[in-house]
């Protein structure tokens, strides 16, 4: 049997053992990971992300299901739907994007209790061998400098936003 280390998703099992969602703890989100944030929705990095700059775009409010949103709740997420994928375009230039929501567990949801957007960036050859064959992904992106960097150029294009 084949043993990997990954010390790092420590603070994660332990967060998800404590009681409450975490996205309705933005505030104690690792690593500082919100980006920016909307009227009723923020955009955060995703801690285990797919590719390099993987967002997700959360409602404030603590909902599971697409319905529930209020129809501002919902123009909110596609704003910084768009918000987003305009800043991973300037700052890592994919070549293209996967968008979506996982609605309830039996869709995949990680976090099935408060519902979330994902913006995947894309680029040819970003699953590669070791994705293939060693079942493990390499994120050449540090997170925290991204995080830092990302910031900045939401800040600059939503202003320019509406």
């Amino acid at each position: 049997m084949k043993v990997r280390f990954a010390p790092w998703r420590r603070s994660y099992l332990e967060k998800k053992a404590e009681k409450g969602c975490v996205f309705c703890k933005k505030e104690a989100l690792a690593e500082d990971l919100v980006v920016f944030e909307g009227r009723l929705a923020f955009v955060v990095m995703n801690l285990y992300p797919y590719t390099s700059g993987h967002l997700l775009v959360v409602p404030c409010r603590h909902v599971s299901q697409w319905e529930e949103l209020s129809a501002e709740e919902k123009l909110d997420i596609l704003k910084l739907l768009d918000l987003s994928v305009n800043v991973l375009k300037e700052y890592l230039k994919p070549e293209g994007f996967n968008i979506g929501m996982n609605i309830g567990a039996a869709a995949g949801a990680g976090i099935a209790s408060h519902l979330h957007l994902h913006i995947v960036p894309r680029w040819f050859g970003d699953t590669n061998f070791m994705t293939t064959l060693g079942k493990i992904r390499v994120i050449p992106l540090d997170i925290k400098i991204a995080c830092a960097e990302m910031r900045g150029i939401f800040r600059r294009l939503a202003e320019n936003m509406d």
